[in-house]
């Protein structure tokens, strides 16, 4: 009895124990795991949940942020680029000279040095002759501007460099006419403004100096327009277009290809209805042998005239080109009756004798002269000063 007393209590004890033991582990399988980080495991977090990314409420202030702010765009304000201001064209030959008297001081210093001689001979004059000459003086010119210096040493006799000097400059200054008008007709008049046509041929230069003539009227205190009627090269209107914003002139242009002779009346009529004092209407390059091209020139012409007649129309030549450019200026002087000329690139050549033979050839004043590349290199002609750059400033 005592025996069976013990097995029962014994069992009681181990029921009990073993409960004691598995309670716990079912608790541990049951409760569900604690969030914010009050788990007791040490559990590695799976990828599947990464942990939080706390910030804290005031982060350091030499912190970079972990998320930037988009960064705005500035707004771009494009500015209107500053207009030029032209140099005036008072004086502006005298400014140039020394360009000119580089390109002619051996004609100036060849002429004085024969004739500063003690005596002169047939030779000597035939060195004259042959000096003047090939400055493209011409030749009929020439002859005459020699026969009158040969009169002129025969009744003052012995001389000095600086009395040579000074009868060889009247000479030349004679020779070129200067009573001649060389103002140029921009004033507006019957409520229209001036039309200035300017015309040339290929490779003269006549866009570039269309674009400088602008700004010699501009720094005369007019207002300009350009016409861009040189409709067969899209370059030369976007040329013009800038010589234009360069100074706050503005261009009309037509497309490419299209009628020049539209272009020009659009122009003018545009520089109608604005109060522009000038209209600078520039033109296609044309070769003089080219009858068609000569034909249409005249077109553009008649055309402009339908506001009123044309006030200057002004041809370009380039003096490089020698007695060349006097056949060219006769052909288009039969087109559009032409009443001046610019001679361009009068820098690069030593035969600015060309200013002679134009106007004694043609009976047309040669009203402006380009003397280098730069803006305000073209200058209005002023014969005087002309020859003092020819001759150089030693006696």
């Amino acid at each position: 009895m005592e025996y069976v007393v013990a097995a029962v209590i014994l069992l009681v004890v181990l029921v009990a124990g073993a409960v004691g033991l598995m309670v716990p582990r079912m608790r541990r399988r049951e409760l569900p795991p604690q969030a914010g980080g009050g788990t007791t495991t040490l559990e590695r977090p799976t990828e599947e949940e990464p942990p939080p990314l706390v910030v804290p409420a005031e982060a350091d202030e030499g912190l970079p942020p972990l998320i930037e702010a988009p960064v705005e765009s500035p707004v771009v304000v494009e500015e209107k680029p500053e207009l030029e201001k032209p140099e005036p064209t008072a004086g502006r030959l005298v400014r140039l000279r020394a360009r000119l008297a580089r390109s002619q001081s051996s004609l100036g210093r060849g002429l004085l040095s024969v004739l500063s001689r003690d005596h002169l001979d047939e030779d000597a004059w035939e060195e004259i002759e042959d000096s003047l000459i090939s400055a493209d003086v011409g030749v009929e010119a020439t002859q005459v501007i020699v026969e009158r210096l040969r009169e002129r040493v025969r009744v003052l006799g012995t001389r000095t460099v600086a009395e040579v000097r000074a009868q060889l400059a009247e000479e030349l200054t004679s020779a070129l006419e200067p009573g001649m008008d060389r103002t140029l007709r921009t004033t507006p008049h019957d409520g229209r403004p001036a039309v200035l046509l300017v015309v040339g041929v290929n490779g003269a230069g006549k866009t570039t100096t269309c674009g400088k003539i602008g700004r010699v009227l501009i720094a005369d205190g007019r207002t300009v327009l350009f016409g861009a009627a040189d409709t067969f090269r899209a370059a030369a209107a976007e040329q013009l277009a800038t010589w234009g914003e360069r100074v706050g002139a503005e261009t009309v242009r037509g497309p490419e290809g299209g009628d020049p002779a539209s272009v020009a009346f659009d122009a003018v009529k545009r520089g109608i209805d604005t109060g522009i004092d000038t209209v600078l209407i520039d033109t296609a390059g044309r070769l003089q042998n080219k009858v068609g091209l000569m034909d249409e020139l005249g077109k553009v012409k008649r055309v402009v005239e339908k506001h009123g007649p044309v006030d200057e129309t002004l041809l370009i030549l380039d003096a490089t080109t020698g007695q060349n450019g006097l056949e060219q200026a006769r052909v288009f002087t039969e087109v559009v009756d032409v009443t001046g000329v610019v001679l361009t690139k009068l820098d690069g050549t030593a035969k600015g004798g060309i200013v002679i033979a134009v106007q004694r050839k043609l009976g047309i004043p040669v009203k402006l002269v380009g003397l280098g590349e730069g803006p305000d290199d073209l200058a209005p002609f002023e014969p005087a000063a002309f020859v003092e750059a020819l001759l150089g400033s030693d006696g």
